[in-house]
């Protein structure tokens, strides 16, 4: 995390290290955040424990329905209520009051921890001691300023449906090999499956910024700054006959337009060799987040960092050799 935050320490990656880095034993992490946003977007600033409740089960029984695995242990109170809900065997009177009771004792007391410590802000105060609930701190308000706020829901989404597709396969599958396919992360080995879109689930770990130029860029299909997925070695590669996984998430970048389809923007060229190393540095943000992508990228391109970072410059002097030709120059 400590790399993650360098030379870019700011509220939305104070925040996306939690949603990225911070260790999951259940979902609840992921149900919280998304609370926390649309608590926040409703100006509400003191929350009580069943003003949490109802968007916190409604998110839990939403990807309940999706992947019914929503946790490591075989069982939970909590998580059986909502499936009784689902199920239309309890009301939401009850449900509410369950999750007061039994969803709540953990996930507050370590939203902020990441690594085993606690991050140096936080984005709500525990008031439960006094009687109350959570008090929504000033953080929190002020990253509702930021442009990137708009990309955070999709990324605590995406990251929610990934955990989850891990739990449902088990992390140490060989099927756990993602590719993209259109606008979606796909697991491509196995069986498909869709998981999720690939915009939302690559934008944190570039931090909401263009790969090349460091702009600002969106994941919101409605925005004007709605990034293109780039094959950072060009897929173009694939027509010289080598056999290579370039579909894989460790060649895949968020860019900015102009960057990727603009007049002097990168299109189907190599990128500048300097370009390499914030490939690699990128990936390993991969690594530190755990499952899946994790997984994915042990199984594509080597299971230690010195195997990883030979592979991708291998790869890189292999496109220059058989495109730079006829691409034309680096940019």
């Amino acid at each position: 995390m400590s790399t993650f935050l360098a030379y870019d320490v700011s509220l939305e990656n104070y925040w996306r290290s939690v949603i990225l880095f911070g260790q999951n034993v259940a979902s609840y992490k992921f149900a919280l955040a998304k609370s926390l946003i649309e608590l926040s977007d409703a100006g509400t600033t003191s929350i009580t424990l069943e003003q949490l409740a109802e968007p916190f089960s409604r998110n839990i029984v939403e990807h309940l329905n999706i992947a019914p695995k929503q946790a490591t242990s075989p069982s939970s109170r909590f998580l059986e209520s909502c499936k009784r809900f689902a199920a239309g065997e309890v009301g939401k009177d009850e449900l509410i009051g369950q999750t007061v009771k039994q969803a709540f004792d953990e996930v507050i007391d370590r939203f902020h921890i990441v690594n085993r410590d606690e991050i140096p802000v936080r984005f709500y105060r525990d008031d439960r001691k006094t009687g109350g609930g959570i008090t929504l701190t000033d953080n929190l308000l002020r990253l509702t300023e930021r442009i990137q706020y708009g990309n955070l829901p999709h990324e605590v989404e995406a990251r929610w449906r990934l955990v989850e597709t891990a739990w449902e396969l088990g992390v140490n599958r060989a099927a756990l090999v993602i590719g993209v396919e259109g606008d979606s992360l796909v697991l491509s080995k196995d069986r498909r499956k869709a998981l999720t879109g690939c915009r939302d689930a690559l934008n944190g770990y570039q931090k909401g910024k263009c790969f090349y130029c460091f702009d600002d860029i969106a994941i919101d299909n409605t925005s004007p700054r709605l990034a293109d997925v780039d094959h950072f070695v060009p897929r173009m590669m694939l027509q010289t006959g080598i056999t290579l996984p370039l579909d894989g998430v460790w060649n895949l970048v968020l860019a900015c337009r102009l960057c990727n389809r603009g007049v002097d923007g990168k299109s189907s060229r190599i990128p500048h060799p300097r370009l390499l190393e914030r490939l690699d540095t990128r990936n390993e943000f991969f690594i530190g987040s755990h499952h899946p992508l994790r997984e994915t990228l042990l199984a594509q391109i080597g299971a230690t960092r010195q195997q990883r970072t030979a592979y991708l410059k291998a790869v890189y002097q292999s496109s220059r050799e058989m495109l730079i030709q006829h691409l034309g120059a680096e940019v």
